[in-house]
């Protein structure tokens, strides 16, 4: 008789990746607090060898602010994140981000349409993905969001992953990438209301950031009638300024509700929009004050309370629809980067970034 090994992928799997959840049991991924990581995959699962780390702006603020800068206890802190969870999930803030690196395996099951060699960025959460780095992050000085190393993650039947475009650097694609769901959502948010014939004044609460800056660019070709950057420093605004992605921008701190609302209004408010782009808390009662009646906020920072949003809004008798802003949206991927390409203002902020933070260690001397 012919004995028969059964292999990891021949197991029954779940295509959200249930078999992958370490503890506790019977949770989805992203609510796990532990995954596996096991490089072997099941039938319908992928292998990606990874290049590059997009940690979350609100995570990597929280953890720099927490080891004052110093990039060597960050570094340090995201390796033991990921070593004691089998995925980069933050405990303080709930959020990962995402990553960049090619297909080493795909199994036969696979329905994402990925082969190996194919370079990608994975467009789910590094909260709900396997990971196991296994370079130390020696290449990372700790000291920004882009973290270049060497490992890997599994992609589950139902993950989501786009590849590389050709005509952009992999860093600035992983960028764009990384907050693609903001300019979606913005954009079918203001071209309702300019379909009912209202087209709406738009505030952009960190408008000269990544997320912010494709927000404003998207809202501007979606028919926005007046748009608004809110940016708490003045090299900012400057910068901002520059791009002319706003027709005012102002500065004003986002977690003061009573100054930002003042001037959102006096730079042609309240907003019938007000997207929230930040990544620091409190900054929900400033978004709602400077919204209109029966108008919009969208949230999309993971700094974000929407308790206290929902309360803030009950609190204030503010008629207002609130938003959680869903990183996924049909096409949202290419739609950024289409976004990106059109808008050289936006492309000036994210290549501005990108240079002054390599995420590069100086080599040892």
């Amino acid at each position: 008789m012919t004995e028969v090994v059964e292999t990891r992928t021949a197991v029954p799997t779940s295509p959200v990746g249930l078999h992958r959840v370490l503890e506790p049991h019977g949770v989805l991924p992203q609510a796990a607090w532990r995954l596996d990581a096991d490089p072997e995959i099941r039938a319908d699962e992928v292998r990606v060898r990874v290049e590059r780390l997009n940690l979350d702006a609100a995570s990597f603020r929280q953890l720099s602010d927490k080891n004052h800068g110093d990039g060597d206890a960050v570094r340090a802190e995201v390796l033991a994140i990921v070593g004691s969870r089998g995925k980069m999930h933050n405990p303080v803030t709930g959020s990962g981000g995402m990553l960049v690196g090619t297909v080493e395996e795909a199994g036969p099951q696979s329905t994402l349409g990925l082969a190996p060699g194919d370079r990608i960025a994975t467009l789910v959460s590094l909260t709900l993905t396997p990971l196991r780095i296994t370079d130390g992050l020696a290449r990372w000085d700790g000291r920004s969001e882009q973290v270049p190393c060497d490992g890997h993650a599994v992609l589950f039947g139902r993950s989501i992953a786009a590849h590389l475009p050709d005509d952009l650097p992999a860093e600035l694609a992983l960028a764009v990438m990384d907050v693609c769901g903001a300019p979606a959502l913005t954009h079918r948010v203001v071209a309702k209301y300019v379909a009912q014939g209202r087209p709406p004044v738009v505030a952009v609460i960190g408008g000269a950031g990544k997320s912010g800056s494709l927000a404003l660019a998207a809202a501007r070709r979606a028919g926005a009638s007046r748009l608004i950057g809110v940016v708490p420093v003045t090299h900012e605004k400057t910068a901002l300024e520059a791009t002319g992605l706003a027709d005012v921008v102002v500065l004003a701190d986002a977690r003061d509700p009573v100054a930002i609302s003042e001037a959102v209004a006096a730079a042609g408010g309240p907003a019938d929009v007000t997207v929230v782009c930040v990544d620091v808390p409190g900054c929900e009662h400033g978004a709602i004050l400077s919204t209109g009646n029966l108008g919009t906020v969208v949230f999309f920072s993971m700094a974000t309370s929407f308790a206290t949003a929902a309360l803030g809004a009950e609190g204030l008798a503010a008629d207002v629809t609130l938003m959680i802003g869903n990183g996924y949206a049909a096409g949202h991927a290419d739609f950024a980067l289409d976004v990106l390409r059109n808008s050289p203002g936006a492309r000036t902020l994210f290549e501005n970034k990108l240079s002054s933070h390599t995420g590069a260690v100086h080599p040892p001397r």
